[in-house]
């Protein structure tokens, strides 16, 4: 989710200061995702600048300007909403640059290296699973943000473990 469209979807909800939005981007992305609060407050000039949102009238006491969406800001959060995430621009995965070059580099041990990240992937996934929420018999079946957020970096790790299980079989294979 990228920081500039999570914090306009925040402010579709209501008008807020920097801090709230970090809090706020925290709390409903599970915390996985921290925010740096120079973060916040960059891209909230950006968005200001380009008419996405605007402040909400004067500092308070401590000097926190609220902000709020504009009319663009609201068309740009409901189209967001309305669009499916784009594929066709890959982020950058370290893993699979770090592989990549691996094993094109003599005196690289690219096997050492599976293993060594494929420990650190379990031992990740154990964590992950062990956070895992403990729900009542009965209990309402929707997810939780939370739990949405938690399922997705499960499946991430359940993902990667398949894809270096790939690449030590290539490499046996020579």
């Amino acid at each position: 989710m990228s920081v500039r469209n999570g914090l306009l979807a925040l402010l579709a909800s209501q008008e807020m200061y920097g801090a709230q939005l970090r809090s706020e981007f925290e709390a409903r992305t599970g915390g996985q995702w921290p925010l740096n609060i120079g973060q916040v407050y960059t891209t909230l000039g950006r968005l200001e600048r380009d008419g996405l949102v605007e402040g909400a009238g004067a500092a308070d006491d401590e000097g926190r300007i609220p902000y709020r969406l504009t009319e663009a800001g609201r068309g740009e959060v409901d189209s967001w909403w309305a669009q499916a995430v784009p594929r066709d621009v890959t982020p950058r995965n370290e893993l699979a640059i770090k592989l990549a070059l691996a094993v094109t580099m003599p005196g690289v041990d690219v096997r050492a290296l599976v293993s060594t990240q494929r420990t650190a992937t379990m031992r990740h996934l154990r964590e992950l699973n062990r956070s895992k929420p403990r729900r009542a018999p009965g209990a309402p079946s929707a997810p939780t943000p939370d739990e949405l957020v938690l399922e997705s970096l499960i499946f991430a790790d359940e993902a990667e473990l398949r894809w270096l299980d790939y690449v030590e079989e290539r490499l046996a294979r020579g």
